[in-house]
């Protein structure tokens, strides 16, 4: 009786950990649905249309994939990259696929699938701007150059900048919109956001880095300590990837420059 005591206890503690082992494909098998975090306001990646509501984006026609290669619902879960790392924390949504850049600091609490995308960093200013004419006009005396808060740009200007003053723009406030106010004099993006601003307003101009600035890879982001739904994402895009279905979707969004090529190492 005491061996049996001891090896059905043994068997019930494992049960835990063989749940444990595979938390979101557990979740998604149990509720049939797939929860996936985007930023409604990334232009080509997941953006709402103000006037008809809907959604549309590389990222979101692979979360659409995603859901029908896993059998399941798909619910888009709106959220911003100042928000996204506690909605992956609080379970309010499976992944983040909102191309997220990976950063040291968010790798030390998310995880991260294979890279699919890269860019590096753009600048955004007036096209009839007297004080941003190149990119060495950015960091000077008396510039104001806009972030959005919580983007890697923030993190990432507050080091670079040595002259020019930093402006974090917190929601509901655009950066585009500080910029045509005035309140700003330039302001730092990555290349999906800057097809947004081509593609809807004649007054701008885009101001390229004259070399390799700041180069990011990004991929889709997941709660650390679940290596089984990891893997799972990290084969969907493998499988995209080589049959297309990735950079078919980018080209529609006109985001096939910055695809990633497996063969691709950062400079």
């Amino acid at each position: 009786m005491t061996i049996t005591l001891a090896m059905t206890c043994a068997c019930a503690a494992l049960l835990p950990l063989a749940h444990a082992a595979r938390p979101r494909l557990d979740k998604l098998a149990t509720t049939g649905t797939l929860d996936v975090c985007i930023w409604p306001e990334y232009y080509g990646i997941s953006f709402r249309n103000p006037k008809s509501g809907t959604v549309a984006g590389l990222d979101v026609e692979m979360a659409r994939e995603l859901a029908s290669q896993l059998g399941v619902r798909l619910n888009l879960v709106d959220s911003s990259f100042a928000r996204f790392i506690g909605d992956l924390e609080n379970e309010r949504c499976d992944v983040a696929m909102m191309a997220v850049g990976i950063t040291a600091e968010r790798s030390e609490r998310l995880a991260f699938t294979t890279p699919y995308l890269r860019s590096d960093i753009h600048a955004v200013t007036m096209r009839n701007s007297s004080r941003i004419k190149r990119w060495e006009d950015i960091d000077r005396d008396g510039v104001r150059v806009g972030v959005t808060a919580g983007t890697y740009q923030e993190g990432l200007m507050s080091k670079r900048l040595r002259h020019a003053d930093l402006v974090v723009v917190q929601a509901p406030a655009s950066r585009e919109s500080e910029l045509e106010a005035g309140r700003i004099d330039v302001f730092m993006s990555d290349y999906p956001f800057t097809r947004k601003m081509i593609d809807n307003h004649d007054w701008v101009k885009i101001i390229d880095p004259p070399g390799a600035y700041f180069p990011v890879d990004y991929a889709y982001a997941l709660r650390k300590g679940d290596p089984a739904w990891l893997a799972r994402l990290d084969a969907f895009l493998a499988r995209t990837r080589a049959d297309g279905t990735l950079r078919s979707i980018a080209t529609r969004y006109a985001l096939d420059p910055i695809v990633i090529d497996p063969r691709q190492r950062l400079p």
